[in-house]
């Protein structure tokens, strides 16, 4: 196996050992497959920082929501077979009387489901695990709009395993990466080995533990060796029918650059296509990316938090290897920019519904200086807070929701609400959650109902 001669002129492992210094970040496992084949699979820096054991590439690294990608797949040989429509009614609970959403809509992020993450590090009969289910109720009529929702590939995994009979890491082994020839990939709280993995670190070099299983492990709980990881992305698609491989790249628009189809994001605008898929959570920045025109797959796994070396080393090998590529083709980041608050009046009261019922509070805002002040269970906070495109006012607070699941790992409380032209009403989430993990292992995000009115 030999560098593609591009990336050796442009001194690749030179630059991955200098972006790992700069960004603190313990090691990088990066491969290329070309036409089929492995032209490159090297790793750089420490799998392990307390036993100085060096990445290296069979290291297995924890994709986070790379994982989507092999949950899309094996639910699309699951449609193929027979086994699940992706165009049926998806039963998951609705307070509103909105239809179901499908498997395919499920699978866009158009299933009307709010942002939730929910991570458990100690084990799996521990009383820090977070019951998703009050959770997975819908938040807007089904593809309306996309808003990213693990709890849609949760419901997704579910499908999946009472239309097989099998559980999910079960059938993803058995029905995508044994067939391909991946063994080295696992979907499971802990990778099995027998290669090592790499220990996950905070931003500031403090390991995760060994152990984080999930409520929605479809969207989350995936490992794999760079190159294995760069194989799966460049031959998926031989494990479908050819209309189904279809499928997977007609996609709904994100931003300007980018849409999302059945798992992957796909770019929009001049251009080969480019096709991709990030992941972030504790200890975990991955990214994988395919360009079919070219049949070139390129991945970049590393072990922290922080994305900013995963980031440079994928633009780096990108730019040398695609012609005239854009970050923009691979980033989901929709822009929504902010504006000063205009409200028509400045005080609010209502209720944030939560799985322990309703929690009262009451908003003040002062649209002169931008400031928020929240009052919730005998508390008051003062926040900045803006508008923007998507949002009349948002705003996050030094507010703990007092509630069980917030206390476990959710010390903050951010509000994003929306006022109809002529409506009285502010409608929107409560989102509960942590910010980083400068301080302790990531949190939780949970997502809650919340409506307020002028008073």
């Amino acid at each position: 196996m030999g560098m593609p001669n591009a990336l050796k002129s442009n001194r690749l492992a030179e630059y991955c050992t200098s972006i790992l210094e700069e960004h603190s970040c313990p090691s990088a496992s990066v491969a290329v497959v070309e036409h089929g084949e492995v032209t490159l699979a090297e790793a750089y820096g420490l799998a392990d920082l307390t036993t100085r054991r060096p990445a290296t590439p069979e290291t297995a690294y924890a994709l986070a929501s790379v994982t989507k990608p092999m949950t899309a797949t094996a639910i699309c040989v699951a449609a193929d077979e027979g086994l699940l429509d992706l165009d049926a009614p998806v039963p998951v609970p609705d307070d509103h009387g909105w239809p179901a959403p499908t498997a395919r809509q499920l699978l866009q992020h158009r299933g009307g489901f709010g942002a939730h993450y929910d991570f458990h590090y100690t084990g799996p009969d521990t009383d820090d695990r977070i019951d998703a289910t009050p959770y997975a109720r819908l938040h807007r009529p089904p593809d309306t709009a996309f808003e990213y929702a693990n709890l849609g590939y949760r419901a997704l995994g579910q499908l999946l395993e009472a239309a097989s009979g099998q559980g999910l890491a079960d059938f993803v082994r058995e029905r995508v990466f044994e067939p391909l020839g991946l063994t080295a990939l696992h979907l499971g709280p802990t990778h099995p080995g027998p290669a090592p993995s790499a220990t996950r670190y905070t931003t500031d070099g403090r390991p995760y533990p060994p152990y984080c299983d999930t409520s929605h492990p479809g969207a989350t709980l995936g490992w794999a060796p760079a190159a294995q990881l760069a194989l799966f992305a460049q031959s998926y698609d031989r494990l479908l029918k050819p209309e189904t491989a279809a499928a997977v790249r007609e996609a709904h628009p994100v931003n300007p650059g980018l849409g999302y189809g059945l798992g992957w994001c796909l770019s929009r605008g001049t251009g080969p296509l480019v096709q991709s898929h990030g992941g972030g959570m504790g200890g975990v920045a991955a990214i994988v990316v395919t360009v079919p025109e070219q049949q070139l797959s390129v991945s970049v796994l590393t072990n922290s938090t922080n994305k900013a070396a995963r980031d440079s080393i994928t633009h780096h090998i990108l730019t040398t290897l695609v012609p005239d590529f854009s970050p923009g083709s691979i980033s989901p980041i929709t822009e929504d920019p902010i504006r000063p608050l205009h409200l028509p009046t400045p005080h609010w009261q209502g209720a944030i519904s939560t799985p322990e019922g309703d929690i009262p509070l009451s908003l003040s805002l002062s649209p002169e200086d931008d400031v928020a002040r929240l009052h919730l269970n005998g508390e008051t906070a003062e926040a900045p807070a803006s508008a923007s495109r998507a949002w009349s006012v948002q705003a996050t607070f030094p507010l703990q929701l007092p509630t069980a699941d917030a206390r476990i790992n959710s010390p903050v409380l951010a509000l994003r609400l929306h006022q109809e032209p002529g409506d009285g009403t502010l409608h929107g989430v409560a989102q509960a959650h942590k910010s980083g993990d400068t301080e302790g292992l990531l949190g939780n995000f949970l997502t809650h109902p919340c409506q307020l009115r002028s008073r």
